[in-house]
């Protein structure tokens, strides 16, 4: 099943270029990747470079959900690539997205592949849907 991919969009009510920087400055990236109720990111780096990294601590309650991975293709205000590694990815996991200017904001077009199982894809489906939503009330 690990062919399996998700799509998800959403127009964020701010300018390309500060939706386009929130994904790689830690101090943001703390305030929206939050992909549910009762989840927290205590911690977030990013060495915003091809082949730096990314590290992202969720925490639920007193359960920690480690998010890892490498920054594959930076395109400053139009795209951004990076691998995707947490307990519930499969090896090969990326994630694509793409910023276009619209009226109202800033299209964010996320695609995600590879995925343990369908459950797997719709939890992530949830999750960045919410991750979305959330940078756009930061934002807005």
């Amino acid at each position: 099943m690990s062919d399996l991919t998700l799509s998800v969009s959403k127009t964020i009510n701010a300018p390309i270029e500060s939706v386009f920087n929130a994904w790689l400055d830690p101090e943001i990236l703390a305030k929206f990747m939050i992909p549910g109720e009762g989840v927290t990111v205590p911690l977030a780096e990013s060495d915003a470079r091809v082949g730096g990294s990314f590290k992202i601590m969720m925490v639920a309650g007193d359960r920690e959900m480690p998010h890892t991975g490498e920054y594959i293709a930076i395109d400053p205000h139009s795209s951004l690539i990076f691998t995707w590694q947490s307990g519930h990815s499969v090896d090969g996991s990326t994630v694509s997205l793409n910023f276009s200017e619209v009226d109202g904001g800033t299209e964010v077009e996320l695609t995600q592949v590879k995925f343990l199982n369908e459950e797997a894809r719709e939890d992530h489906r949830g999750g960045w849907t919410r991750i979305l939503d959330t940078l756009d009330s930061l934002l807005s």
